[in-house]
């Protein structure tokens, strides 16, 4: 008879409960209850060149937090990555988050699903005065909206992830293009400190270049004005496009380099002295003359010594220092051409499949690394990389160690890309060819930046 009544002041306590709360069975809408435990749910999240334990501190933390989810996370190399997400993807049995460079974005547009307005997550809870139960509850909450979007990062953010009024994906770092400079080269040379500008540029790579009686190049002053074998050519140029004043695309992303905007009353086209200076690097004939299409790639030449300088982004920091210890090197903004700084951001995105189970779960996770501070200061001091939250700016400043990152910081909000076209390699070996029939003269300038203008927007 005792044991009756226990288990009927049981039922009653959980009943009065479950009304009072509003809570019913079955499904379960923001701030419902039922009883048991969660479902557990598993998340798959793939990416690139991260090692897991870069983010081990922040899967623990998350699953603390969440006991019912358990996260998979699977590392591909780069030559492999596209291939095996695309046929999984379309097998249905693709992750259900995973990274994509910023440039891919519109190309991957239909495979995601977007950040939706509010979530549902669960959590269990212990409740009972005489013998205590586990119950689910669900918890709707708000996410992120646009003016979140551009209050917690840079404005290229906003500009690459939001497609129709809804967010894509969300950034753990943000990197940019810098100046790598070999410190014993410009101390032999006598050059105090590295260039700000591209005309202190110029005269330092005439100095530091280093030829034979025959003219050739024995050491060069800067990797830099051929198309194949400097890393991230295209990028490079387009910050000089972008530096010179001319307008990458219009209002709706097609590309229009071949213009000068319309309060540019000078001669010539601002593209095309862009594309010109890049190249008179490589060019002979030019007084700046330090590198050609035999040189090695320009990483591998700036780690062996035989450049000074290197156009390149933080991600190259670690190869350094694993491939050339002891190479002194150092880092500076990247050179300027007005008082108005204008930088290059170059930067991968994570983002839920639309084909995910779980996709509540999914973005909860997303934001949970990238969206919260706290949480992702644990994935930057791990992976030491440059911050793309503008809350965590001054708090990476402030960190030991990372004086090597401090250019990229610097650089974040003034950090600009524009290729939105839905096949970023076609665009770019688009661009590759450009540089390189410019170099070789194929036809005048302004002809080839048109072709290529034309060519890029058919990819759009």
């Amino acid at each position: 008879m005792l044991n009756s009544n226990k288990k009927l002041l049981t039922t009653l306590l959980v009943f009065a409960f479950l009304t009072t709360t509003g809570a019913r069975c079955g499904t379960l809408p923001g701030g419902a209850i039922k009883e048991g435990k969660p479902d557990p749910v598993t998340l798959n999240y793939w990416k690139v060149y991260d090692e897991k334990s870069n983010f081990s501190d922040l899967l623990n933390l998350y699953q603390k937090q969440n006991p019912h989810v358990s996260i998979n996370y699977k590392t591909f190399t780069a030559a492999e990555y596209e291939n095996e997400l695309i046929n999984a993807l379309a097998e249905d049995r693709g992750p259900d988050i995973f990274s994509i460079p910023t440039t891919w974005m519109q190309k991957y547009a239909p495979k995601i699903e977007p950040l939706p307005d509010k979530i549902t997550t669960y959590s269990a809870f212990e409740s009972g005065t005489i013998q205590k139960n586990t119950y689910t509850k669900a918890n709707t909450k708000n996410t992120l909206t646009l003016r979140n979007i551009k209050e917690l990062y840079p404005d290229v953010v906003y500009d690459n992830q939001v497609i129709n009024n809804k967010i894509y994906g969300l950034p753990l770092s943000l990197d940019t293009l810098a100046l790598f400079y070999n410190r014993d080269l410009l101390n032999n040379a006598g050059i105090t400190a590295p260039p700000t500008t591209w005309d202190e540029f110029v005269a330092q790579v005439g100095r530091l270049t280093k030829k034979d009686a025959d003219g050739n190049i024995i050491s060069a002053g800067a990797a830099l004005g051929t198309a194949y074998n400097v890393n991230r050519a295209t990028d490079i140029l387009s910050l000089l496009i972008m530096q010179s004043g001319a307008p990458m695309t219009d209002s709706r992303g097609n590309a229009i380099f071949n213009k000068n905007p319309a309060s540019y009353s000078g001669q010539g086209l601002l593209s095309a002295s862009a594309l010109n200076f890049y190249n008179s690097f490589a060019s002979p004939s030019t007084e700046v003359y330090t590198w050609d299409n035999e040189m090695t790639n320009s990483l591998q030449a700036f780690m062996e010594s035989r450049t000074a300088f290197y156009l390149g982004y933080a991600y190259d920091i670690p190869v350094i220092k694993t491939q050339a210890p002891k190479l002194n090197f150092d880092i500076a903004p990247i050179p300027q051409q007005s008082s108005t700084p204008i930088n290059f951001a170059n930067y991968w995105v994570e983002t839920v499949s639309k084909k995910s189970k779980h996709l509540n779960e999914a973005w909860d996770f997303v934001m949970f690394m990238a969206a919260n501070a706290d949480n992702n200061k644990l994935y930057i001091t791990k992976a030491q990389k440059p911050v793309a939250l503008k809350p965590l700016i001054d708090w990476q400043k402030e960190q030991k160690g990372v004086n090597l990152l401090m250019p990229f910081v610097d650089q974040i909000l003034t950090a600009k890309s524009w290729y939105k076209g839905k096949d970023a390699p076609a665009a770019e070996n688009i661009l590759k060819t450009l540089i390189n029939n410019n170099l070789l003269g194929v036809d005048k300038t302004e002809k080839l930046i048109s072709n290529a203008v034309t060519q890029i927007n058919q990819t759009m």
